[in-house]
């Protein structure tokens, strides 16, 4: 008997036919002989509900208060999928965070799993239950309710995969499965029959909305398969897994561009060991979380450095800038809020050339300017004007044929 988790997003429960519908696909995956978890998030719009009621209070709520709201919109979910599942005629029983044990940190908004007490949920599964879990929260060590950031119900799903022992984590969402560009930007973009964790992980790290990076990382650690499917057919959707040799022949699967950027950048800072230490450390104790980092030494006693993270933390990144400014001897700050981020991700740039070369050919031909350039193994990222973001997306998807089945693209062969 294999076990499932099925992890079912916002669009996916939104009202009651759908949860009828994710009942359905738990139920045909029970009579098929499994052992079923659903993992749910908060149905629709209600996240974005809570934060605006709260918003309408108190204009900076305590991120601690405003974890204990946005718990309860996973809690409703999955007690209406219960009582769905029950009149549907199957046994089925719903948990909270706290109530499966999923032990976070602290760190309220943005929490990460430490670990996870497994045995209520085999227990209900040994009775015959369908079990229904709360996505997104937890509860830390001192029993505060927390959340795990958006996103975070693929990572409650992949981690309770983990922790039970499960076969294959399914995520359900409203598209098909992963695709090579965001569809909505790049309408020719083509669906991925499978895809590495290393490539996922850089893609949803990089602003790809369909995984959480955190739910990846789980699974190339614990060999979990993950499969993004839909919710509103059967198609197999697309298969997340370890990397296979015949990967190494794509050189580029998938580009993304992240829109919600800034940058920040610290001038004439001292050039010396233990400055970016001492910088980010600040940041990290501010629980800011740091994209790019760009070093250029400017002469033996200065530097310049910079760094992109999310909006959502620049409030919290520029205090802790000012905090150390002085202690760093920095001469000057800069905040540049009107950036975007266009990548291009495939495992095959470990074994080819070239790439580099075509991408920034591609975006000299658009006529968009780059800021700054990243790498990484698998990754080439470069930072550009927002305005222009989508005609640079779309550069780098027709410069690596991205509209085209990987099989049939003649650049792999450069």
């Amino acid at each position: 008997m294999a076990t499932v988790v099925q992890k079912f997003g916002g669009t996916s429960v939104a009202d009651a036919e759908k949860i009828r519908r994710a009942a359905g696909r738990a139920i045909k995956a029970y009579n098929e002989g499994n052992k079923v978890v659903m993992v749910c998030s908060a149905r629709g719009k209600q996240t974005d509900e809570l934060i605006a009621d709260a918003h309408e209070l108190n204009p900076n709520p305590s991120k601690r208060e405003m974890d204990m709201l946005l718990a309860t919109g996973e809690q409703q979910t999955v007690s209406l999928m219960a009582m769905a599942l029950d009149a549907m005629g199957h046994k089925a029983i719903s948990f909270n965070g706290a109530q499966i044990g999923m032990v976070t940190d602290s760190a309220h908004s943005k929490a990460r799993i430490q670990s996870i007490d497994a045995k209520r949920v085999k227990k209900q599964l040994d009775n015959g239950h369908i079990v229904i879990v709360a996505g997104f929260q937890g509860v830390d060590e001192k029993g505060n309710v927390t959340t795990l950031g958006r996103g975070g119900s693929d990572t409650s799903a992949v981690a309770l995969a983990v922790a039970i022992g499960a076969d294959v984590c399914e995520i359900y969402t409203d598209v098909d499965g992963i695709y090579s560009a965001d569809p909505r930007k790049f309408p020719d973009a083509v669906k991925l029959e499978e895809i590495s964790y290393d490539e996922m992980l850089e893609l949803a790290s990089l602003g790809a909305g369909v995984m959480h990076g955190r739910s990846i990382e789980f699974g190339k650690k614990y060999h979990v398969p993950i499969r993004v499917r839909s919710s509103l057919n059967d198609n197999p959707g697309t298969l997340i897994t370890d990397e296979v040799p015949q990967m190494e022949g794509i050189l580029v699967s998938g580009a993304t561009i992240q829109k919600d950027l800034a940058k920040i950048g610290l001038l004439g800072v001292d050039n010396t060991p233990g400055t970016a230490a001492q910088i980010f450390a600040h940041l990290a104790g501010a629980n800011v979380v740091v994209n790019d980092i760009i070093q250029v030494e400017l002469s033996p006693d200065k530097a310049n450095l910079s760094f992109t993270i999310s909006h959502s933390d620049l409030e919290d990144a520029k205090k802790a800038i000012n905090e150390i400014k002085k202690e760093v001897n920095c001469q000057s700050v800069f905040v540049r809020e009107d950036i975007a981020e266009v990548s291009a991700v495939g495992v095959g740039m470990r074994s080819h050339s070239g790439v580099a070369n075509a991408m920034f050919n591609a975006l000299r031909e658009a006529e968009v300017n780059v800021d700054a350039i990243t790498t990484s193994e698998i990754r080439i990222s470069c930072l550009v004007n927002e305005d222009q973001a989508e005609r640079a997306l779309v550069a780098v998807c027709k410069a690596f044929e991205l509209d085209k089945p990987e099989e049939e693209r003649t650049y792999n062969e450069a």
